[in-house]
């Protein structure tokens, strides 16, 4: 069965994600970009070190829910669809993201 999220084009690889995921996830970024943008204006602005500080964990926080977004998307999609297609290269590559996300 095929994946509806995942395909290859022009030899290389695309997620096809629906109009419903595309928004949830750019609207998260749209408020990642805000909460960045507040952050700029505090150092414009000399804004206490610790409230710099809370804002950037929370930045941080967003940034990690986006990740984890897309890896549950992808494990549930793509990764599964390679699984059961019978390429089990896909697990390092999930294993090498998984790297990368921990660290």
């Amino acid at each position: 069965m095929d994946c509806p999220c995942c395909n290859a084009e022009d030899n290389g690889r695309k997620t096809n994600r629906t109009e419903d995921q595309k928004r949830r996830l750019v609207n998260r970024l749209k408020r990642i970009e805000g909460q960045i943008r507040g952050i700029r204006n505090m150092i414009e602005n000399d804004a206490y070190c610790n409230d710099v500080l809370i804002q950037s964990a929370a930045v941080g926080a967003a940034v990690d829910a986006f990740s984890k977004e897309v890896l549950s998307a992808h494990i549930h999609g793509c990764v599964a669809r390679d699984i059961r297609a019978g390429k089990d290269e896909v697990i390092d590559e999930l294993m090498q993201t998984m790297q990368k996300l921990m660290r």
